[in-house]
């Protein structure tokens, strides 16, 4: 019996005509923090798009908790367990912090005292976000929509949480707070797959990784490993 929460088999993806994804194969068990790097354009968001029901995999088979989500639409994928907090965060910017927390939350329907349960699990991880939630998203600093990205996604309640870029254009010391708020959601029993241009964070942080090159997996093995390996601290780490 495997532990592999989630299960990606040989999925081969495209846009259009652009091959994107050329048969890859990667896994994350339970309580894992997997990390996918690599550099722009190989393929790490669009993982994450068909793992979520965004894109569909022309060949290939991706499973959660064993059971596989071919066919189904993006919002049967939450039902399954699976979150996800895009690149750019895409919040609702018109809408307050609370209002946005509500949408994270759409699949537990009205199941009140659940979904309070889990705004106040958002609000013991970000508290800058209780302060703010009757703020307009859109006023919220960088780092706040990134919280309330990552926030959002959780009101699900997920059993996979996908991650994209959360550090991007965050100041070093918000990236530390943020990566430290993902090992806290770890901790409480969520898989992460996090695609992250931070490979060195990101590395740190995982307990294995993923290196993607053009729609391909090129390495995999322990983050440690991965760190200390020399093709990936010449590509990624800025090593010479």
């Amino acid at each position: 019996m495997s532990d592999a929460i989630l299960d990606i088999q040989d999925v081969q993806a495209y846009y259009g005509h652009v091959h994107a994804l050329k048969g890859i194969s990667l896994s994350v068990n339970q309580g894992e923090i997997v990390a996918l790097i690599g550099a722009n354009g190989a393929g790490k968001t669009t993982v994450l798009r068909t793992v979520s029901g965004l894109l569909r995999p022309r060949q290939g088979e991706v499973r959660i908790g064993g059971q596989s989500i071919r066919g189904m639409q993006a919002h049967q994928v939450v039902y399954m367990g699976v979150s996800h907090a895009p690149e750019g965060r895409k919040i609702f910017s018109t809408l307050s912090v609370n209002e946005n927390l509500n949408m994270g939350a759409y699949s537990l329907g009205s199941q009140r005292a659940r979904i309070e349960q889990h705004r106040e699990r958002v609000f013991a991880l970000f508290p800058r976000l209780r302060e703010r939630r009757n703020q307009l998203a859109g006023t919220l600093s960088g780092g706040e929509q990134q919280m309330l990205a990552i926030g959002r996604a959780l009101m699900a309640d997920p059993k996979v949480l996908l991650l994209d870029e959360p550090s991007l254009g965050l100041a070093p010391l918000l990236v530390r707070a943020i990566f430290d708020t993902v090992k806290q959601i770890n901790a409480s029993g969520v898989a992460i797959l996090l695609v992250e241009q931070n490979a060195r964070a990101a590395l740190r942080l995982a307990h294995k990784g993923y290196v993607l090159e053009t729609g391909n997996i090129v390495l995999a093995g322990p983050a440690g490993q991965l760190l200390a390996d020399e093709r990936v601290r010449k590509a990624y780490l800025g090593e010479q």
